[in-house]
């Protein structure tokens, strides 16, 4: 099936809103059609510079303008975090994806330790994926040379809604992260939260968005809001699950190829409610006990409900970019 770059609002408008068991059928077909429907990618998420972030984003505990459970700390040693990749790839992850609270990368002792530690990941046959804020072009070029398979900088939520819930940094800066990460023949990583107080008009502007780029994101991440005491969020209620199976069978009519991957608030979803998302087109999840700074299902967890659904892992480097 070929990718269409060139998507209206409209057209994704028609997609989101048509009747859930024909929307789930439609995205079910493409995406037996373009991808190997009984694999899914296990991704382990390690913290390796958590906290004390300047930026006011909403939802995120690590700010260090709101008062959460969350402590800063420094950034790990080199031997720390490979020790957790190793650990998390004996696990069953065949992506490691790396995550500092930090506004923007800096040309520092720290970016080149992250560098090193790009090198030995993927010197041990896995995918690794960063996600350090904004970066340059230089700065991709970097991380391209040390192996680096994917980024991951979220546009959270449509450009309209977005000063709603960040004001530090802008929409525009955002993308021009993104077109350094392609520019650089890096995969982007690039999705969305959705319980965020958004309306459906902001979740269809944010897939409008990401089905329009040129390459599309070879992957998506959608995130369910997971309400932080202490955060501004705190009090959001959470959202149907019918509105991540929407939200997953939209991002995979409109982008064929590209991983869709249940993220944040997974770990409040049945197996059942997974099951469903993964019939929809979901094909990659978020493994281990801790995404960031939350709970998240851990491996063994995942493992009996591959077994109990005819799942299987899908290898390294064998996604579509």
């Amino acid at each position: 099936m070929e990718c269409r770059h060139h998507w209206t609002k409209e057209e994704i408008r028609a997609v989101y809103n048509t009747p859930l068991l024909d929307l789930v059928h439609r995205s079910a077909s493409v995406h037996r059609s373009c991808q190997a429907a009984d694999q899914v990618q296990v991704c382990s998420l390690i913290s390796i510079k958590t906290g004390g972030c300047p930026e006011d984003c909403k939802y995120c505990p690590q700010s260090s303008r709101y008062q959460t459970h969350v402590n800063a700390s420094p950034l790990m040693q080199e031997n720390e975090i490979v020790d957790l990749a190793k650990n998390a790839i004996a696990q069953g992850a065949t992506r490691v994806c790396l995550g500092a609270a930090w506004r923007s990368v800096r040309d520092n002792a720290q970016f080149d330790q992250i560098l090193s530690v790009i090198k030995q990941i993927t010197g041990m046959g896995v995918e690794v994926c960063c996600t350090l804020g904004m970066l340059n072009e230089s700065q991709a070029e970097k991380l391209k040379l040390a192996g680096l398979y994917s980024y991951n900088h979220n546009l959270d939520t449509s450009a309209e809604y977005y000063s709603s819930i960040i004001t530090t940094r802008t929409y525009e800066d955002r993308l021009k992260t993104l077109d350094a990460v392609d520019k650089a023949g890096i995969g982007v990583c690039c999705g969305g939260i959705i319980g965020m107080g958004e309306t459906v008009e902001d979740r269809i502007g944010l897939l409008h968005v990401l089905a329009n780029r040129n390459p599309h994101p070879a992957s998506v991440p959608i995130n369910l809001l997971i309400p932080v005491v202490g955060t501004p969020l705190e009090k959001k209620k959470p959202v149907p699950i019918w509105d991540m199976v929407r939200m997953v069978a939209t991002a995979r009519i409109t982008m064929p190829k590209t991983m869709v991957r249940l993220s944040a608030g997974r770990l409040g979803c049945s197996v059942e409610a997974q099951a469903l998302c993964f019939l929809a087109g979901a094909n990659s999840i978020f493994s281990g006990e801790k995404l960031l700074t939350c709970p998240n299902p851990e491996f063994d967890e995942d493992r009996e409900m591959f077994r109990l659904l005819g799942l299987k892992i899908l290898p390294a480097f064998s996604a579509s970019r």
